[in-house]
């Protein structure tokens, strides 16, 4: 399939999947940057103005960036999720997978069209944010990055579930039993170096961790864990999912079964 083929499908794809998610901005947009808001209140005002200090940052400081990344991670992943898996349900992607593209152009779209939901979501969130402190980003390069590649990476998680599942009721596993407990292990709440040294090296387990950490280095400046491991860790992770899912497409598993 010539390359300017392969450019107008790629864009297609892209362009239905931000049409899909901006069509009832109401229900995909608007309800989770309610839902971190609140948390900005509970934890950030109530619960913070308790704790005090953490990471010698306000408390509210502290869990922006974690929350920021929250509201990322959980709407790639549930945007890539519910598409693809609506689009096997109704035997929509017969139509693709039997098409001339390549395989990795249906992913490409496929991913993008999460990442520009977890990147709307976020910016919303980030705009919110700001009601409550004050953000000046310390390193815009590291921040920019981190929040690209940990979209790709959720949205890619997101395609992997939509594959395997057989019903509705199978997207909403991995969020629930996986993804959620990992978000709330993974620093959102709380710095690392106040738990028992076991428990911080069974915390270096959760790929969550290196994210959120590696975000609020480039919004604050203060991370856990070295950024460096952190970004190789997310690397990895992504060109592993990338690997997965184009094995799964060029297969037919789950697809074609």
């Amino acid at each position: 399939m010539p390359y300017h083929l392969q450019w107008i499908a790629f864009k297609t794809i892209l362009i239905k999947e931000i049409r899909r998610f901006m069509r009832i901005w109401v229900q995909t947009l608007v309800p989770p940057a309610i839902t971190i808001a609140l948390y900005f209140v509970i934890f950030g005002n109530l619960i913070g103005s308790r704790i005090g200090e953490m990471g010698g940052f306000d408390y509210m400081q502290f869990v922006v960036p974690g929350l920021i990344m929250m509201a990322v991670i959980t709407n790639s992943y549930s945007n890539v999720v519910s598409s693809f898996f609506g689009a096997k349900f109704q035997n929509n992607i017969e139509e693709l997978l039997v098409s001339p593209v390549p395989n990795y152009v249906i992913l490409s779209g496929f991913v993008l069209g999460g990442v520009a939901r977890g990147l709307a979501v976020g910016f919303l969130v980030t705009l919110l944010s700001l009601f409550f402190t004050t953000l000046e980003v310390h390193n815009l390069w590291v921040t920019v990055s981190v929040v690209f590649l940990t979209s790709v990476l959720f949205s890619l998680m997101g395609f992997i579930n939509a594959i395997f599942a057989n019903s509705f009721d199978d997207i909403s596993i991995v969020p629930t039993f996986v993804l959620t407990p990992l978000i709330y292990l993974g620093g959102v709440f709380y710095s690392i170096d106040m738990l028992p040294t076991f428990w911080q090296g069974v915390s270096q387990l959760n790929p969550i961790l290196y994210v959120v950490n590696a975000f609020r280095f480039g919004i604050l400046g203060h991370s856990d864990i070295n950024v460096t491991a952190a970004f190789i860790m997310i690397f990895v992770f992504t060109v592993l999912l990338t690997a997965i899912c184009m094995y799964l497409l060029n297969t037919g598993k789950g697809l074609r079964e």
